[in-house]
């Protein structure tokens, strides 16, 4: 047996993940958990050394949301209460569907100090650690305790929510989580989080990105609207009012009919809507779609990946086709494989509208979704596009159909058939170029929202691993107008 001497314990070492720190190289909690000391966590606070750092609590003040209970306090339309899952895949809060509160509860004085502000950075410290939005717009609204509110003072809220939303920054992030069964920052851990700073103009650029990602964004979202109203206005229901009878009766024979005898289910303004969009209409959804259910289980897969898509990737009224791959191994359930041209539709809690086209692909990969989605795809001859369709679903009153068809309390949800038995009106048909342009154009609009946005987080990691030159021109090359400014 030889000697254990250095070179031995190194030989040993080789290939492991394994780093040696001295006792009084522990920083002030006096972490000792090997994941804090991951080489890439190492690599980078080395790399940030090269910068003027300073910390998350030296830039912006740090707070967070509600910690009393609030959930007797929600309602439909209300004051947005944004949770921790809000954040998760928005780069602006105002792109999630929150639930709401009562103005009564948000006014409370324990409400106070969560009540939201433009320009606030919203990190979610709890669960899913390390997601990050930007609070744009002014309007009102609040948050739980699971979101952290970085209030900046000395930096630009759109470069801090760049920073903390790139690879550098989630990696800082999830350095500094701590737990075992539920991880999460800390508040007071902030002041050890840090933030490369650049020039003026550096940030200024990310700032201009981020700015111009917001307003294609809204470009996108009032062509939405602006179809929307031209639809109701088109059908006569610009002026609708849904009944509002304190009690109905239902004959044996209806709720046979319809395999339901809960009140929910014949409600006046559920009748009344279908009796208008009847009037108007000569063909059901069924006539012009049929549903798909074409199951992909990933144990038949082959191995080969496939664009995974839940339920949350239809608050947007398409699936991004550049939505990274999955691994057929990571999926645990069935799925539908849908195609482009297809629309999906959520029939779990439909007020979420969860409805979108599915774009095409260059790549020819593969794609699924979650069988909570009803998948339609035009009949052979169809006389309506998917783009048109979309409109008509997410108005008022497919959606108050949906609403009073729906059954369950934690999970609601609505039968197929429902869907597929709702009238079309025949003015949708005839107007439908309309619409279907309108879609077009909106998702023009978005995809290059995500185009700015993902050009300014990957700036941020190329001013760090390159130079400010080298993502200034990278800036230049996904928004020209902007990247100088």
């Amino acid at each position: 047996m030889s000697p254990f001497g250095k070179a031995r314990y190194e030989r040993l070492l080789e290939g492991l993940e394994v780093t040696e720190k001295q006792l009084s190289e522990l920083e002030r909690t006096w972490r000792i958990d090997a994941e804090f000391f991951q080489r890439r966590h190492l690599r980078l606070a080395e790399q940030l050394q090269q910068y003027r750092l300073e910390s998350v609590a030296q830039v912006a003040a740090v707070s967070d949301g509600n910690h009393f209970s609030i959930s007797e306090s929600f309602v439909e339309e209300g004051i947005p209460y944004y949770r921790g899952q809000d954040v998760a895949g928005h780069f602006f809060i105002e792109q999630a569907a929150a639930n709401a509160i009562t103005r009564e509860a948000f006014e409370q004085p324990f409400m106070k100090r969560s009540h939201l502000q433009q320009g606030d950075v919203l990190l979610s410290i709890i669960g899913t650690v390390g997601e990050t939005s930007l609070v744009k717009t002014a309007r009102e609204a609040t948050c739980s305790c699971k979101l952290a509110i970085l209030r900046p003072q000395a930096i630009s809220p759109e470069y801090l929510a760049a920073y903390l939303s790139s690879s550098v920054g989630k990696s800082l992030t999830e350095r500094w989580k701590r737990g075992a069964v539920q991880t999460g920052l800390l508040l007071e851990d902030m002041d050890q989080i840090p933030v490369a700073r650049f020039s003026g103009r550096f940030e200024d650029a990310i700032k201009s990105a981020v700015d111009a990602a917001f307003a294609s964004l809204e470009s996108g979202r009032r062509l939405l609207q602006l179809a929307d109203q031209t639809l109701l206005q088109a059908l006569g229901l610009d002026t609708w009012t849904p009944p509002e009878a304190l009690s109905y009766v239902r004959s044996c024979r209806e709720t046979f009919a319809a395999g339901r005898f809960d009140a929910e289910y014949f409600h006046p303004a559920k009748a009344q809507a279908l009796v208008d969009l009847r009037a108007l209409s000569d063909v059901c959804v069924g006539d012009l779609f049929e549903s798909i259910r074409d199951l992909w289980q990933p144990t038949e897969a082959a191995g080969l990946p496939v664009r995974n898509y839940d339920l949350t990737d239809a608050l947007d009224p398409f699936l991004d086709p550049s939505k990274t791959t999955t691994s057929p191994e990571e999926i645990a359930s069935t799925k539908k494989q849908i195609a482009a041209g297809d629309l999906v539709v959520s029939r779990l809690r439909s007020y979420l509208r969860e409805i979108a086209v599915v774009l095409p692909s260059d790549d020819g990969i593969t794609a699924v979704a979650s069988t909570e989605f009803i998948v339609l795809r035009p009949k052979k001859g169809a006389t309506l596009t998917a783009e048109a369709l979309l409109i008509f679903l997410r108005s008022r009153l497919p959606q108050i159909v949906f609403k009073w068809s729906q059954d369950g309390s934690n999970h609601p949800r609505f039968d197929e058939r429902e869907l597929l038995n709702l009238p079309v009106p025949r003015a949708l048909i005839t107007d439908q170029v309309t619409y279907e342009t309108a879609v077009r154009h909106m998702v023009t609009h978005r995809q290059r929202a995500t185009r700015l946005l993902d050009a300014a987080k990957r700036a941020v990691e190329i001013a760090i691993e390159d130079s400010e030159a080298a993502a200034l021109a990278h800036l230049a090359a996904a928004n020209p107008p902007y990247a100088a400014a």
